[in-house]
């Protein structure tokens, strides 16, 4: 799998999800087997690039390469110009964000919202690639089918993408219409890899290793992309890579790794955001690991009243030893359990 001149690990990625894919669960899923992973979206707004929230998502310190950055905006400029900037701040390769359903995205004609006007969208796409060019920077694009059952435009899209230089393209299997609802179609980005010659990935309810073939196998996509999936439960990628290599399943974690991979992901996580926006945002990320295991939603509830990282760590430290005593291995994860994971995830990113 090459994306211009970098060669990635594999066709494993890590989808783009605001408020989740920052830089400690990026390395946490490039650790545990993903190929890929691409940063939270970063604004085009020159006025916020010093704020607080876009500087920790432009924080790629120690990520190993390549590192990936996806911009969002509504003017060719602008992009271009955060294209640049993030370029300036160690980004590799840029990622075009049309793919976020969020309203409060959408209603400022950023994200999908750009796939209901075809000749902005490809203007934004000729502007970000002449910027990167010259870098030697390659871009990339994500998109969903279409605004609505009645618009799909995926198609149409891509190929004037790829005339315009883009190097790879991500289909998520949704309008934006559906957000997260219902189920994720794969006929759409069948018709754009068929297409297309740059590399295609295919996007939107990849829970588990059959799915992974199955969706391999329908859309013929290069390489697959997995968002809520990974949430809490980021070795997926391992047992994906293991099960298309081999056709048997990877045992679950052992409890006792687990606990190391998450205490980790605690202090590496406390380490981006200062102590009181620390604790408070990783409390998702523990409710994620811990949602399907014995007892784990009573831990969550108590979990939740500790304000302070001791603490935090101190109390997912003794509900898994205490796990421990009665299970080696979590249980193997339903084949529901990612997509089922949908509560505010109109918030994300992809």
């Amino acid at each position: 799998m090459q994306i211009g001149q970098f060669a990635l690990a594999n066709h494993l990625f890590v989808a783009p999800m605001a408020g989740v894919t920052d830089r400690p669960f990026r390395q946490l899923c490039k650790k545990l087997g993903a190929g890929y992973a691409v940063s939270e979206m970063v604004t085009s707004r020159k006025d916020l690039w010093n704020s607080l929230k876009t500087s920790r998502r432009a924080n790629h310190d120690g990520e190993p390469g390549p590192i990936a950055v996806q911009i969002a905006g509504t003017e060719a400029a602008m992009m271009a110009e955060a294209a640049v900037y993030n370029i300036d701040r160690g980004a590799q390769i840029i990622d075009i964000n049309m793919g976020c359903p969020a309203k409060k995205v959408c209603n400022k004609w950023a994200g999908s919202a750009l796939m209901q006007d075809e000749q902005l969208a490809i203007e934004i796409v000729d502007a970000v690639v002449k910027a990167c060019a010259p870098r030697n920077v390659p871009v990339t694009l994500k998109m969903r089918t279409g605004w609505c059952q009645a618009e799909k435009n995926a198609v149409v899209l891509a190929r004037a993408a790829e005339a315009a230089g883009v190097q790879m393209v991500t289909v998520h299997g949704r309008t934006r219409e559906q957000g997260y609802k219902g189920a994720a179609e794969y006929d759409t980005i069948a018709a754009v890899k068929a297409a297309l010659r740059i590399p295609v990935v295919a996007n939107g309810d990849i829970t588990t290793p059959e799915k992974a073939r199955d969706v391999l196998a329908a859309t013929g996509a290069d390489a697959i992309m997995i968002g809520r999936a990974a949430q809490g439960y980021p070795w997926i990628f391992r047992e994906v890579a293991h099960f298309l290599a081999t056709g048997t399943h990877l045992a679950p974690p052992l409890v006792s790794e687990v606990k190391k991979l998450l205490v980790e992901h605690l202090y590496d996580h406390y380490s981006l955001y200062d102590e009181f926006i620390g604790v408070r945002s990783a409390r998702k990320h523990i409710g994620w690991y811990l949602e399907d295991l014995p007892g784990g939603e009573d831990f969550r509830q108590r979990m939740n009243l500790l304000e302070d990282s001791a603490s935090q760590v101190a109390a997912v430290e003794t509900y898994l030893d205490e796990l421990n005593e009665k299970m080696d291995r979590i249980p193997a994860r339903e084949a529901a359990t990612g997509q089922a994971r949908g509560h505010d995830m109109m918030e994300l990113a992809a």
